[in-house]
């Protein structure tokens, strides 16, 4: 029994940029689990609207991600407090790697610690490299709003490293955070 067109589409569309789209919601979220929860959601919300999805499946389902990461408080505290993250406990050659990992889960820690839409205006505009008016389109907000949500984030972000020990990789006067809603 084969698949009607529009099942083949979708299952398409999920392979060529599955990838890409659980990467940002990992970014969005914090962890894989938690982005693959995020994408699963998004994605429920893209096949109640497939059948009549005028333009791109991909601006809609990633319109949908950002939003729902932005709403947030829809998520329990508990559910945060289980999130875990990588930790650098020990030195190890610079050459090995794992130095850029132990980087990208310390940034992760810090834009976790961003209010959510600080958070989606910084992951649009410098890991998804998007305009300030092609992620203000994607929020649904105006570029004033995307301006001033990164600029804010970006500060905060500045704030939250002066503070950073590079050694364990966590806050200096913060060790042991969890985030807060």
């Amino acid at each position: 029994m084969g698949l009607d067109p529009a099942q083949a589409e979708l299952e398409l569309f999920l392979a060529e940029r599955g990838r890409a789209l659980l990467r940002t919601a990992m970014l969005l979220t914090g962890s894989r689990e938690a982005g693959e929860d995020l994408l699963q959601a998004g994605l429920e919300r893209l096949l109640r609207r497939w059948p009549e999805l005028d333009g791109s499946p991909e601006a809609y389902l990633r319109r949908t991600l950002y939003h729902l990461s932005i709403d947030g408080r829809r998520r329990t505290l508990t559910r945060w407090r289980g999130l875990i993250l990588l930790r650098a406990t020990d030195a190890r050659p610079a050459d090995d790697g794992t130095a850029e990992v132990d980087l990208r889960d310390a940034l992760v820690r810090l834009l976790l610690r961003l209010p959510p839409a600080q958070r989606a205006c910084i992951v649009l505009r410098y890991w998804e490299q998007l305009s300030e008016a092609e992620a203000a389109e994607v929020l649904g907000c105006s570029v004033g709003t995307v301006k001033s949500a990164t600029s804010r984030g970006l500060a905060k972000l500045r704030e939250l490293s002066d503070s950073w020990d590079s050694r364990n990789f966590e806050p200096a006067e913060r060790k042991g955070y969890e985030p807060r809603h």
